[in-house]
């Protein structure tokens, strides 16, 4: 892929999407690469939607949301071959070849489904519910955080991430700065924003020098705190 066909993919290498996703890069790149156990292979979860030609592993904005459904599935206790298994039933029932990153999935709080409308003969729409994982594993509370901090188009894909919650007004949008977090409100980074408010004599001072609120400064370095801390943890 070529880098100008990267406007509106997003671009994060795995220890950038580690410090948003809170999953060690190593694992990232374990999922997107594949990984080998003695004589035993065990293929990527699925492929990345970026590829620069060489043996780097990136992420797009799908990839993040894909290995965010993912992660707090394997974190569950689900394995990585079921994870695996899923995503593939998945991939052939709706033909999205990243398909956790969509809302498509629903739970009764100890079973994963994936929702499914299909016309019948007479052409009418039908709602179906396909259980993937059979009654193993508790998922109560795991699927409604991660779908309510996402906006999802009428296709069902995700489009824009609230990644510390709706309240801090901190987005990651594929189609604004490489996918980086930004402040909803002004576009301008995060990390940008944190920066200033250092080097410019606080809040005040940063939301002067980037004509933003100044609540959208005190929301970035909030956020960027939190960034922080959990690469400490």
């Amino acid at each position: 892929m070529e880098t100008e066909n990267l406007i509106g993919v997003g671009l994060y290498t795995p220890a950038e999407a580690g410090r948003l996703l809170r999953i060690s890069p190593g694992k990232l790149s374990r999922w997107l690469r594949g990984h080998r156990i003695g004589n035993k292979f065990y293929p990527p979860l699925w492929t990345p939607e970026i590829s620069l030609g060489d043996e780097r592993i990136f992420l797009g904005f799908r990839d993040l949301m894909e290995a965010r459904v993912a992660g707090a599935f394997i974190a569950a206790g689900v394995s990585a071959i079921k994870v695996r298994a899923a995503i593939d039933t998945a991939k052939e029932v709706i033909g999205e070849t990243r398909p956790l990153s969509t809302n498509r999935f629903r739970t009764d709080g100890r079973e994963i489904f994936l929702h499914i409308i299909q016309k019948d003969e007479d052409g009418e729409q039908r709602e179906h519910l396909l259980n993937l994982f059979r009654r193993q594993f508790v998922f109560n509370g795991i699927l409604d955080p991660i779908l309510k901090t996402v906006d999802f188009g009428s296709d069902g894909n995700p489009l824009i991430w609230w990644p510390g919650g709706r309240r801090l007004n901190v987005i990651v949008d594929p189609a604004r700065s490489f996918g980086q977090p930004i402040d909803a409100a002004s576009s301008v980074p995060t990390a940008v924003l944190a920066a200033a408010a250092e080097q410019e004599g606080g809040i005040r001072g940063a939301a002067k020098a980037y004509d933003v609120s100044e609540a959208s400064v005190r929301h970035a370095v909030e956020f960027e705190t939190m960034m922080e801390q959990r690469l400490a943890a």
